[in-house]
């Protein structure tokens, strides 16, 4: 591992890393290349001639593919070599996962088989479960799936009610219960199922054949989108679960399970940018075919506004997630220096950077929502027509929002575990926000005369940091242990914590292209935008999150230090994202 700095989870909130130390996407190897270009060849000759059939939906056709897609070894991207795998790193999952992420409903039933459905048998199971399973997930000669939620269990995973109970001759377990809203549930031969021993509280994980008996597969959800993913209920009448088929140990599920949703939250993160990138395609294609009052539409400035605006969310989005996954990679490295196995370390890495998952699953599915709505809106009529791609993409994207956790939730993840993680110790948060809160009449913006750019940027970001912690130490002090209830601020600060961890993420990686290629260009005028429109976004949160709690003679203390910490030079922002759109329609494609 090269000797460059690295972050705890949430620890971006009180340090800072240097450009050369974060990995960005102009760095991909050629490995990493070819991967990628792999999963858009397979999309092109597999998947997109199949879409209309795939969405009928065909769920033979479906498994077919996703067979083929086994062929070629792109199911086993992220798997060990000791089971079939090719051990690539969490960046190279990360590109894939964003290639596949364009593939509509087969990027959720890829994912889900990759991921959810295949990592908890792979990460935590023993030697002879991986080897009879897992060797034949990575093949697709198996297809798994995963099943948490419960009519009473969503978003409070640990409140299941499926149960199971050792049998009196200790050889097997008695399943019984329900599961909803199972991906692949309809042709998936292996199904991870989380259920309470006993009398337990706490869950712990099973291997189920979908061939025992008494496991009933219900007929398919008819869904707004995502029409060609299976998605069912599965029932569990009395079905006999061999001991040996005990994933980790009795207790365990419920760790198991917070650890895989924090890997398929992130793996979203990549996911949506790749189904984003597609439609900033459609949408720059139809806007330089389509005229209007004599002229292509890709002429109007408010075409070109929304063009841009693609553009610089995605960038953004894409920024934040190779940044975080190059960290993951390395703190793998750590752990299996430590002595931990591959499994082990592979998703204590993952899950030990919950903030920064959190916050690319809530940002990535945001930001693919306000991409693909506008993609309907530049092809005006034809955007309604099922005709179009973008018909499908904008039907598909809305479960991005819901899926591994809904973003309401994830919002209280971000806040909520950057304070704890503080709390135990991990880093000094508290201290920092206690000193800044006590002097807010010595706060400026600390503006320097003749400071350079990146100079500039940094010290905007590092003031929109700063409110961060003005606001934690304001709502921890007042509310205390009532704040997990005040969801309305935790979101307010969620809000500040994701948009500067993006747009830190957006300016170390502008920076650092430019030290690689002597220029930035428009990815300065990106990062320009960005910036200018982030200070009024941090500015309203701390604002709606201190009137919550100040009182009229604080209030004002405080916001007139909100005010300062978040000026930015003016911006013009017209030019800026006309010269963006004019790249964008120039080369008719993202390529960024």
């Amino acid at each position: 591992m090269e000797n460059r700095k690295v972050l705890k989870s949430g620890e971006f909130l009180v340090d800072t890393v240097e450009a050369k130390d974060v990995f960005i996407p102009e760095e991909f190897d050629d490995e990493q290349l070819m991967i990628a270009q792999s999963c858009q060849d397979f999309l092109d000759t597999e998947v997109y001639p199949n879409l209309d059939q795939i969405d009928s939906p065909d769920i033979k056709l479906m498994r077919s593919i996703l067979e083929k897609s086994g062929e070629l070894g792109l199911l086993a991207i992220a798997l060990p070599e000791d089971v079939g795998g090719f051990g690539q790193s969490f960046v190279s999952q990360m590109l894939a996962a964003e290639r596949i992420g364009a593939g509509y409903s087969f990027s959720v039933a890829f994912m889900a088989h990759c991921g959810i459905g295949t990592l908890p048998i792979a990460y935590y199971g023993n030697d002879e479960q991986r080897q009879k399973y897992v060797t034949k997930l990575a093949t697709g000669e198996l297809v798994g799936c995963y099943c948490l939620t419960e009519p009473g269990a969503g978003s409070d995973a640990n409140a299941g009610k499926t149960n199971a109970v050792l049998s009196a001759d200790g050889t097997h377990y008695i399943l019984n219960g329900q599961k909803m809203w199972i991906t692949n549930a309809n042709f998936a031969d292996i199904q991870t199922v989380f259920a309470k021993v006993g009398t337990d509280r706490i869950l712990s994980a099973f291997i189920v054949e979908k061939d025992m008996p008494g496991v009933v597969i219900a007929p398919d959800e008819k869904k707004m989108g995502i029409k060609g993913s299976s998605t069912a209920q599965i029932f569990y009448n009395d079905v006999k679960v061999p001991v040996e088929n005990m994933i980790g140990k009795q207790g365990e599920g419920f760790r198991i399970a917070l650890s895989i949703l924090h890997m398929g939250r992130i793996k979203l993160g990549a996911n949506v940018i790749g189904a984003a990138k597609k439609a900033i395609n459609d949408s720059v294609k139809y806007a330089n075919e389509r005229k209007q009052f004599c002229v292509l539409i890709s002429t109007f400035g408010a075409i070109k506004h929304k063009l841009a605006q693609q553009a610089i969310k995605t960038f953004a989005a894409e920024s934040a997630t190779y940044r975080v996954s190059k960290d993951i990679d390395d703190l793998i490295l750590i752990n299996k220096a430590s002595g931990m196995d591959h499994g082990r370390a592979t998703i204590e890495g993952i899950s030990h950077y919950a903030v920064e998952a959190a916050i690319l699953k809530v940002y990535g599915s945001e930001a693919l929502d306000y991409v693909i709505d506008e993609a309907v809106q530049i092809h005006g009529g034809m955007g309604y027509s099922a005709e179009m791609a973008v018909e499908r993409g904008y039907r598909d994207s809305r479960i991005n929002r819901i899926f591994e956790g809904t973003n309401e939730i994830n919002r209280l993840i971000i806040a909520d575990t950057a304070i704890k993680r503080a709390q135990k110790g991990e880093f000094d948060l508290f201290g920092p926000a206690e000193l800044l809160y006590n002097n807010l009449e010595s706060i400026t913006s600390g503006k320097v005369q003749g400071e350079s750019y990146y100079s500039e940027k940094r010290r905007y970001l590092a003031n929109f940091k700063k409110v961060i912690l003005i606001t934690i130490h304001g709502i921890t002090t007042y509310f205390d242990k009532k704040l997990v209830k005040e969801q309305e601020v935790m979101n307010n600060l969620s809000e500040m914590i994701m948009e500067a961890y993006i747009a830190e993420s957006l300016a170390l990686r502008v920076e650092k292209l430019e030290s690689m290629k002597g220029s930035a260009g428009i990815f300065r005028d990106m990062l320009d935008v960005y910036v200018y429109d982030t200070a009024d976004a941090v500015r309203k949160s701390a604002r709606d999150a201190v009137n919550s709690f100040a009182d009229a003679s604080e209030s004002q203390k405080l916001n007139d230090a909100i005010e300062k910490l978040t000026q930015v030079a003016g911006v013009n922002v017209k030019e800026a994202r006309r010269r963006i759109a004019d790249k964008l329609i120039e080369n008719n494609a993202y390529k960024f």
